[in-house]
């Protein structure tokens, strides 16, 4: 089972994913670039939400922008700033992220010992 699967459990998540991935496919390159960009950022850097609900929330709020932005004519950092990977940061702030969990779980670990 790969991440993925472990977040987004039922069919109605999966359909839900696969329609926020359809909506990216369908931007401009340089928001579907940028868009693909945030999300591996988000997933690598463990600073993505754990929960599906706030990932469906947050993704489906950068596509709405991006949507709005390209339909606009603005470029992508008209929307995110320049320092894009704080506007991720700053999208996660009150939530749960994988770095919070492993944070904890390193810290459980060592604290047994």
């Amino acid at each position: 089972m790969n991440i993925f699967e472990k977040i987004i459990g039922s069919l109605d998540d999966k359909r839900e994913w696969k329609a926020m991935e359809a909506r990216a496919k369908a931007l401009p390159s340089e928001y579907r670039n940028a868009y693909k960009a945030i999300q591996k950022y988000m997933w690598t850097a463990g600073g993505g939400p754990t929960d599906w609900k706030d990932i469906s929330r947050i993704y489906g709020g950068i596509l709405d922008l991006f949507e709005e932005g390209a339909a606009e004519g603005k470029k992508v950092t008209d929307l995110t700033g320049e320092d894009v990977a704080a506007f991720c940061d700053d999208l996660v702030k009150d939530e749960h992220t994988w770095k919070d969990k492993y944070r904890k779980k390193l810290n459980d670990t060592i604290g047994r010992g």
